[in-house]
């Protein structure tokens, strides 16, 4: 099978190409290491996304906001989230 049926069916199947699926994956892991503590640059680097502009980016895309804004939400959340 070439890359390019492959590419095909795993659209059809998914809804997403091969290169959104891996961004989405590793957007989420990213997401995962800011919650846990890490920075901006530590997040980027271990989720494969390389660089800070490239997590903001795909941050963005598939959140809606940057990664220290969200950062800023979820702080907030989970401090309130304590005093209920």
């Amino acid at each position: 099978m070439s890359a390019r049926h492959l590419a095909r069916l795993f659209r059809e199947q998914t809804g997403v190409t091969p290169a959104g699926y891996v961004e989405r994956v590793r957007v989420e892991a990213a997401r995962m290491l800011l919650e846990g503590g890490a920075s901006v640059t530590g997040a980027a680097a271990r989720s494969g996304l390389g660089s800070d502009e490239t997590l903001r980016r795909a941050f963005a895309r598939h959140f809606g906001v940057t990664p220290s804004a969200y950062l800023a939400r979820f702080r907030t959340t989970a401090v309130d989230a304590s005093y209920s």
